[in-house]
Order: C-alpha cells, then sequence, then structure tokens
C-alpha cells in the first residue's frame, strides 16, 4: 500500500490531513463545513461514546433526547447566551419546497414559519425551558440528563473533527437545588473528562478555569481540560460549566424547598465532541499515520496469515485457529486478514496507516515451530514468540502500549512547557517553541486582549493545580499578579 503522508515537520496541518485521509477517518462532505464519517472513524467514536456513557451512568446521569430545533426566542431568554451563539446559528424559515417549471424546486414563499426555528448549537434553552415543567418540589431534584446528539454551528474555517458546522458530542445539563451541588457536579465531570482523556485517550490534560473572556456564553465559571498536540498549538479538549441560576430565572425554573421556599434551581452543562479525533490524531500519530491508543482501537489486533500454496494455506488457517479464538474469548478486538487479493506487505503497510496497535504475522514456519511474529505499531518493534503465551502476552503488550503513548505525550508536553519572566521572553518563546508558557497576567481583560491580538496566544486556564501559583508582575503592564496562568497558541 503507497502512503502518500507529508511529514509532519514539512506541513503539519497537510500531514493532520493526509493521516485522516489515508487512515480512512473522514472526508469532506458536498455541503460545505460538514464532513462524513468513514467506519473506521466513526468506530473511534463509538468506542468513545461507550466508555464515557458508562463513565456518565457510574456518577448517577441518565440519556434523554431533546429537539434538533429551538424557537428563535427562546434564544433571547438569557442575555449572554444569545450574544455568544447569534452569529453562528443556522436559521429555519420555510417549511417546504415546491416544483418549479424546469423541473427543479424552490422555497415555497407561502410556506413561511411564523417563528422561525433555530437549528441546534446547543440545548440550553430548549432543555430548561422543558425542566420548568419537570421539576416543582426539591424531590424531584437533582436532574442528571446527558444527551448524545449533533450540532450546528455556522463556522467559516473549517477543519475535519477539530471544527466543522455540523459535529457529534454530548451535552450533559443538570439542576440541583443548591449552589454547593451543582458546582460539585461541575468539578465532577470536569474530573470524569480528565480520567476519560488521560486513561483512555492516552493524552495528558491540565485542567483550569476560563478567564471571563473565555467562558461558555451566559455561564458563571467555564472548567476546561487543555491537552498540548505535536506542533506545539494546544487543544481545548472538553468543557464544563456552572451556570449558576442564570438559565433557571430565564426560564422561571423553581422548586419549593423543604420549609417550602420557592426558589430557583442551580444548573450545570458539560461536553466533549468528536473534535476528540483530532486530539487524539495530533498527540500520537506521525509520519507513518495513524497511532491509537488500544483502548480506543476498533482493532486491537490484527492477524495476517501468509502462504504461498494450499497445503500452507489449510496449516496456517488451522494453526490460526488454535490461539485466534483465546484471544477474542478474552475480550480482545481482534481482526483476521483473510483477503487473497493483496499481499501481506500491501497489508502491513495499511494496518501500519490505520494505526493498529498490534499485528500478528503467521506464516507456515510459524505453525510448524509453534511460534508468532508480534509487530508494535507504536516503537514499530517486532519480537517472536511461543504460541502458548499468546494471550498473556498480547495482554501485556496493550497495556504496555497504551501507557507508553501517555508517557511520550507527556514528556513531549513537559518540553513544551515553559515560563516567560518578561512579555520579549513570552513573544520570543511563542515564536521558537511553542507549546505552553506559564505567564503573570494582571486579571484585566484589556491587557488579556492586548495579549491575544499582539501574539495569537490566548489564556487556556487558570490551573487548578497551579505549579506557579505565587505572586509577581504582569509581563505587560507590570501591575500586580496574583499567579502565573497558562498561555499558548491553539486550535
Amino acid at each position: 500500500m503507497a502512503k502518500n503522508i507529508t511529514s509532519q515537520q514539512k506541513d503539519y496541518s497537510q500531514w493532520y490531513l493526509d493521516v485522516i485521509r489515508e487512515a480512512k477517518l473522514a472526508e469532506h462532505s458536498p455541503v460545505r463545513g460538514c464532513m462524513v464519517i468513514r467506519p473506521t472513524g466513526y468506530a473511534i467514536w463509538e468506542n468513545m461514546k461507550a466508555e464515557l456513557d458508562r463513565m456518565f451512568k457510574e456518577t448517577g446521569h441518565e440519556n434523554a433526547y431533546f429537539p434538533l430545533f429551538i424557537p428563535k426566542s427562546f434564544l433571547s431568554r438569557e442575555a449572554e447566551h444569545v450574544e455568544g451563539f447569534a452569529k453562528e446559528c443556522a436559521v429555519v424559515t420555510h417549511s417546504r419546497l415546491r416544483s418549479t417549471d424546469n423541473g427543479g424546486v424552490e422555497v415555497d414563499p407561502t410556506s413561511k414559519l411564523e417563528e422561525e426555528l433555530i437549528v441546534r448549537p446547543t440545548s440550553e434553552t430548549i432543555i430548561w425551558d422543558t425542566y420548568r415543567d419537570w421539576v416543582q418540589s426539591y424531590r424531584e431534584l437533582p436532574i442528571l440528563i446527558n444527551q448524545w446528539a449533533n450540532v450546528v454551528r455556522w463556522e467559516m474555517r473549517t477543519r475535519l473533527f477539530l471544527r466543522t458546522m455540523e459535529f457529534l458530542w454530548q451535552e450533559g445539563h443538570t439542576a440541583h437545588a443548591t449552589e454547593s451541588e451543582a458546582r460539585e457536579e461541575t468539578e465532577k465531570m470536569l474530573e470524569v473528562y480528565r480520567t476519560f482523556a488521560e486513561d483512555f485517550m492516552a493524552m495528558p490534560v491540565i485542567t483550569g478555569v476560563k478567564t471571563a473572556s473565555e467562558r461558555f456564553a451566559g455561564a458563571i465559571d467555564t472548567y476546561c481540560i487543555e491537552a498540548m498536540m505535536q506542533d506545539g498549538k494546544a487543544l481545548q479538549a472538553g468543557t464544563s460549566h456552572f451556570l449558576g441560576q442564570n438559565f433557571a430565572k430565564a426560564f422561571n425554573v423553581t422548586f419549593q424547598d423543604a420549609d417550602n421556599q420557592v426558589k430557583y434551581v442551580w444548573a450545570t452543562s458539560w461536553g466533549v465532541s468528536t473534535r476528540l479525533i483530532g486530539g487524539l490524531i495530533m498527540t500520537h500519530s506521525d509520519d507513518d499515520g495513524l497511532v491509537l491508543p488500544p483502548k480506543l482501537a476498533p482493532t486491537q489486533v490484527v492477524i495476517v496469515p501468509i502462504w504461498k500454496n494450499e497445503d500452507e494455506r489449510t496449516q496456517v488457517i488451522s494453526y490460526i485457529d488454535s490461539f485466534n479464538r483465546e484471544l477474542r474469548n478474552a475480550g480482545i478486538r481482534v481482526k483476521l486478514d483473510m483477503r487473497e487479493n493483496y499481499k501481506p506487505g500491501w497489508k502491513f503497510a495499511q494496518y501500519e496507516v490505520e494505526g493498529v496497535p498490534l499485528r500478528i504475522a503467521v506464516g507456515p514456519r510459524d505453525a510448524t515451530n509453534k511460534k508468532l511474529e508480534v509487530a508494535r505499531r507504536d516503537t514499530k518493534t517486532k519480537e517472536i514468540i511461543d504460541v502458548e503465551t499468546v494471550l498473556e502476552t498480547v495482554q501485556n503488550l496493550l497495556v504496555d502500549i497504551q501507557t507508553n503513548l501517555y508517557q511520550t505525550a507527556l514528556k513531549r508536553r513537559e518540553s513544551l512547557t515553559s515560563i516567560a519572566q518578561s512579555y520579549d521572553e513570552f513573544k520570543e518563546l511563542l515564536d521558537s517553541k511553542g507549546g505552553f508558557v506559564y505567564a503573570h497576567w494582571d486579571g484585566t481583560p484589556e491587557t488579556e486582549t492586548q495579549i491575544k491580538e499582539e501574539t495569537k496566544a490566548t489564556i487556556r486556564c487558570i490551573p487548578l493545580d497551579n505549579p506557579h501559583k505565587t505572586a509577581g508582575k504582569c509581563m505587560v503592564t507590570g501591575n500586580p499578579s496574583e499567579q502565573m496562568v497558562l498561555f499558548a497558541r491553539s486550535y
């Protein structure tokens, strides 16, 4: 299989697109800004979805589904929310088409809607309008709901997985009797995201709080997980929002507490999307294609049989049957490639591009000697093992690959993390090295805007576990600063 992948060093953006194309993860749609997610890409999303769904349910959440269309008037009820999303909304104005004389179709002008409908950019408004009917007493609280859905945000500049006009995601929306419960929920779900990113994606992240200008529209506080990509740019990988009582007041969601006092509920929302697949690609992959952590790989082990004649074919297949079933019964996701119209070398190259963590090659000599050749995708190393040890060896290797990918990404992030004592040093680090830069900031939006305009770097977060929580002076203004914050250029 001929690989056509630009090197990361030559053109990182093109490399990213080449990996997606060659690994058959996704492609551009006829609709500008949208994507077709191909089976391999969707299988990765399904594995992500399955693990996250399990984690959500283990923390007491249930799945529900709310409409794709939102009445326009709903968005105007929370001022900051509508301001944040107004320029990204797709609007439905008519309900039908009609035929034209030339055999085409046109919008039927008589079908204009009395109230336009917004195609869901996020669901806070429609969900909080619904919650008003669900909540009367403190006994109905908390409401812990998650939704798996698609959303549309009218992006002008798009990139597969990272930023598309339509994307898949989950959005959690919870209602609580007290502020402390809602804040606890916000931080709990942030920890779920951190655990998922690090334990399943093998992608180290920094947890923190966004500045006021970077908050979700309508939130009191936005928490995030921030990851570092191989090119030195940051990626916001997930967010969890404490919404206070803003949406409850906008949609009049109240409850009667144990003392018969009527109060507004407290709210949270939280979400991750198919953007995680982009983060997965840019965290681990190389110039030979996709690299996947075993916990999320659609295929964890591929078996490639090799034979030259029918007798060898019979011998090899019989031998593979002796251990293939053992691997599958242990819950390992195994693919046996029996295609006869492709040579083994072509298959090896294909599975390297597709990022399958382990490849087992089996020929007639292996069958005779009761051996197997096992190749790792992450280190590209091979070893010959006894067939009696195949299950133990494969299980250990999958664990080791998962750990190695995380440790490699963590070491890279550490090498791409710097401290700037002055504004000149800050700008030099961004241009020469990139990555995360800790620096003092005076806490004002004016200084934050100046830095963004002059360097294209933003405050990614104020880390929760800040290793540089010491007072100092803002690198730009010289005004007092309580602690260093985390800057980076980002996707």
